[in-house]
């Protein structure tokens, strides 16, 4: 791991590598939300899965790919801007905005708001270049309507 991290140290500035897909890239910044106490809980992970399939439309098989690769990415990446940067060049500030809005209802979903939890996402809007007041009106919408998430006794899905 410290010569990947080497590696990447010494690497050319802005040789990140392929740009990651869009998919990649906010699923990698839902992983960095629910990382940031270290601890993913059943609910969170539970919650990325469920994020990724209603907003990219992804099936359950492809999910589980997208899961493993960008765990992985998130794991092995020394920052996130690769990854904000993709959804910068991609996205419109309407889907910027509404990403920020599922990363402040996963960091709701468990047990509450973790002080990381909201310093990462406040890192993550910048670099997405959501304004301020957009960053509070998407805490504020994902407060009032969190992620419904199912009781362990209940059975998963319709």
């Amino acid at each position: 791991m410290l010569a990947r991290l080497l590696a990447k140290i010494q690497a050319p500035e802005g040789d990140d590598g392929p740009q990651p897909s869009v998919e990649l890239a906010a699923a990698v910044l839902l992983f960095e939300v629910a990382w940031a106490d270290h601890r993913i809980s059943d609910v969170e992970l539970a919650t990325v899965r469920r994020t990724l399939v209603q907003e990219f439309g992804i099936d359950e098989t492809t999910v589980d790919a997208l899961l493993a690769e960008s765990r992985t990415q998130q794991q092995d990446s020394v920052g996130v801007h690769r990854f904000t940067r993709a959804l910068v060049e991609a996205w419109t500030p309407e889907q910027r905005f509404q990403l920020v809005v599922q990363l402040w209802r996963l960091a709701f979903c468990d047990a509450g708001l973790d002080k990381y939890e909201d310093a990462t996402i406040r890192k993550i809007a910048e670099l997405l270049y959501v304004r301020h007041s957009d960053f509070i009106a998407a805490k504020r919408l994902a407060a009032d309507r969190p992620v419904a998430t199912p009781s362990p006794a209940s059975p998963s899905g319709p």
